[in-house]
């Protein structure tokens, strides 16, 4: 009997190693400025000089649909999102009468992936401010999600009287996790840790901060979006890229700034989000006090001056892409204010 048990044993597990290198075969392959991937509008390239290098800004210019009504809307993308990821955003507020822009910013999705950049919360929003300027764009509403709420923040400070609204989606830097207690990994340690990303870990992260444990059909196009770039020809220089930039996540927080805001500023809070940089290596202690949503948004709305706060009560990181529908009309509402 024991020897029958072996040899069906060995064979589940050699069928299982087969399954996966088949998954890992079917995985999809893009280019490191994500070269093979859809995007839902027509992709442009802003071309510029930074850091002695010469760049490229992926980004989405979308005209208005029917009757404009003047305004602009830039939609900032988060860490492990893209202009894409803003589609059905983007339809909802063209339709609307908005021109929306939504650009990558460097070191992410379409964009370039330099060799060597001192990423900054400021060089991202000069970069998009140049972005703009080259577009005849002089006022915009900023929506920022996730690390673009770190963004749109810094932008909002540095170019105050060029942004006539400001909104945050589930932003990240909503607490310093540093000095909570987080411990500090270096550029090396992040960097080891990117190149190990694959599709599966990717869907697991998400199903468990973005969707609440609730996986539909749709939300796999996203996960294949991050598995292609960091499966594709470019791993090692995206890995590397990516490890800058949660260096710059987690050494350079906003958090002492919201006090500083004078813009008309909203936080559109899903309450179940648990994110939180560093929190996969944080002491039990550290990590069971941070990455609270349902009350960070509450304690950052009385930082900020005269904010708003609206709430998506059991939504996760991305209520966008989890309940568009219901998102994009609080969204269209808070902008017609």
């Amino acid at each position: 009997m024991l020897p029958r048990l072996k040899i069906l044993l060995s064979a589940a597990v050699f069928s299982l190693s087969i399954s996966g290198a088949a998954l890992a075969a079917d995985a999809p392959s893009y280019g490191p400025q994500l070269q093979g991937f859809d995007y839902p509008f027509p992709l442009k390239h802003f071309s510029f000089n930074s850091q002695g290098a010469q760049l490229q800004m992926g980004y989405l210019d979308v005209s208005p649909v029917g009757r404009k009504n003047g305004q602009t809307v830039v939609l900032m993308h988060g860490k492990n999102f893209c202009a894409a990821t803003w589609g059905d955003t983007i339809k909802a507020l063209a339709g609307k009468g908005y021109r929306v822009i939504a650009p990558d910013q460097v070191g992410f999705c379409s964009s370039t992936k330099p060799q060597h950049y001192q990423y900054s919360f400021q060089q991202l929003a000069i970069n998009t401010h140049e972005l703009l300027k080259s577009l005849k764009i002089t006022k915009a509403v900023i929506v920022g999600h996730s690390t673009g709420g770190m963004l749109a923040t810094r932008y909002s400070l540095m170019f105050a009287p060029e942004v006539s609204k400001l909104v945050m989606v589930n932003p990240i830097g909503l607490e310093d996790w540093k000095a909570k207690g987080v411990p500090y990994r270096t550029v090396d340690q992040w960097y080891t840790r990117e190149l190990n990303t694959s599709a599966d870990s990717i869907k697991q992260y998400e199903l468990k901060t973005y969707y609440v444990n609730k996986w539909k059909p749709e939300y796999d196009r996203w996960v294949d979006m991050l598995a292609g770039l960091n499966n594709g020809p470019g791993h090692k220089l995206v890995a590397w890229n990516s490890a800058l930039i949660y260096d710059m996540i987690f050494t350079q927080p906003v958090y002492y700034e919201f006090k500083n805001l004078r813009v008309p500023t909203t936080l559109m809070i899903g309450t179940a989000d648990t994110t939180a940089i560093g929190s996969d290596i944080a002491p039990p202690a550290v990590k069971a006090k941070i990455g609270h949503y349902n009350v960070l948004g509450k304690q950052v709305a009385k930082l900020i001056p005269h904010a708003k706060l609206i709430v998506f009560k059991g939504l996760g990181h991305a209520p966008q892409m989890e309940e568009p529908e219901k998102f994009n009309a609080s969204l269209l509402k808070t902008l017609s204010r």
